[in-house]
């Protein structure tokens, strides 16, 4: 009974805030599943069901957005843009058992909404069920890795009416995808290292070969030691230290400071290969993670940073003016060397 109130008031609230359609519906554009959807002549206020999607809406402009699915991280600051942080916070359909607040979602009164899934999950689209009370249109928009980021943002700047930045972004995601087909192409396949990716407080959880979490390891002409496939979008597959020390790394990956500052220098860890030569490396976060969680734009620039830990000799970039250049494409900001050095780490 309450699911069916809660639906009465959804579609009135629909009724109230979107009358019928006049000439705004004013053209057809093809989304990523091939669909022809009517949208609004000129589209400014998007919302995302999931990250993936929202953070390519925010690298084309941050002023697209009309709501986030999740509060930005506050490390963030002074590198996203400020009005995020007074954007409502809408939910979305990603993770674990989340989904969005439509009430809220309809009060936000997007001109368009990105239904967003992982190719090859058919699950995803789910969503478009339960969005369709809103009569809100919904373009269907996908990720299966790196080699997708120029058709998205090209479809972004078509979508959006800003044709020219969507390109802008695409080149460079495709100039970044053609830099590490070169570097695997320098680098036989049993020459490339062993790279083992630690997630959890203890290190002991991380990601299949086949799993999107950890696309960039193969990428950049490394070796990832967990071969599998992926049981589920969520990832975080869970390893025995006795599997770990059999995979005998030769990097280790890690985001978590806790394992980095303490667990890997202690025990069992402190004899693979990959820590007693120093190349365990935390992966830089700021403003988003350059690797993985959320598996976001930055990921462009994790590739360099990444592919210059894994072959120093073979790919010998500057990171730090990388870094500079991705930030001020991406996000509007002026880094001052010291600073991406500081975003870099050791």
């Amino acid at each position: 009974m309450a699911r069916a109130t809660r639906l009465i008031v959804i579609l009135a609230l629909a009724a109230l805030l979107w009358p019928a359609a006049g000439p705004a519906q004013a053209r057809l554009i093809t989304d990523m599943a091939g669909r022809q959807v009517d949208v609004p002549a000129v589209v400014s206020k998007v919302y995302a069901t999931a990250p993936p999607a929202a953070y390519m809406v925010l690298a084309l402009s941050p002023k697209l957005l009309v709501g986030l699915n999740a509060p930005p991280p506050e490390s963030a600051r002074g590198y996203l843009s400020p009005r995020l942080w007074d954007l409502p916070v809408l939910g979305g359909w990603f993770g674990q058992g989340r989904g969005a607040n439509l009430e809220s979602l309809l009060a936000a009164r997007p001109d368009v909404v990105l239904a967003f899934g992982w190719r090859n999950q058919p699950a995803q689209w789910k969503i478009e069920q339960t969005l369709a009370p809103l009569g809100l249109p919904v373009l269907r928009v996908e990720l299966g890795g790196l080699a997708d980021f120029p058709r998205f943002f090209l479809f972004l700047g078509e979508l959006c009416n800003q044709p020219e930045r969507g390109r802008a972004l695409a080149a460079h995601a495709q100039g970044v995808l053609d830099d590490m087909a070169r570097l695997r192409a320098a680098v036989p396949p049993p020459k490339r290292p062993r790279v083992y990716y630690a997630e959890g407080p203890r290190g002991l959880h991380t990601e299949c070969d086949q799993s999107f979490h950890a696309e960039l390891i193969e990428l950049c002409g490394g070796q990832n030691v967990r071969k599998c496939r992926a049981g589920g979008i969520y990832g975080m597959e869970s390893v025995s230290m006795e599997q770990v020390l059999a995979y005998d790394p030769q990097v280790i990956l890690s985001h978590e400071p806790l394992f980095l500052g303490q667990e890997l220098k202690q025990g069992l860890w402190r004899g693979l290969p990959a820590v007693r030569e120093g190349r365990a490396y935390a992966i830089p976060t700021r403003p988003l993670n350059w690797f993985d969680r959320p598996p976001s734009f930055m990921r462009l620039l994790g590739a360099h940073w990444l592919a210059h830990k894994l072959h120093p000799q073979l790919y010998p970039v500057d990171m730090a003016a990388k870094t500079m250049e991705f930030f001020r494409l991406f996000l509007g900001v002026e880094l001052s060397r010291q600073a991406a050095e500081e975003l870099l780490g050791p």
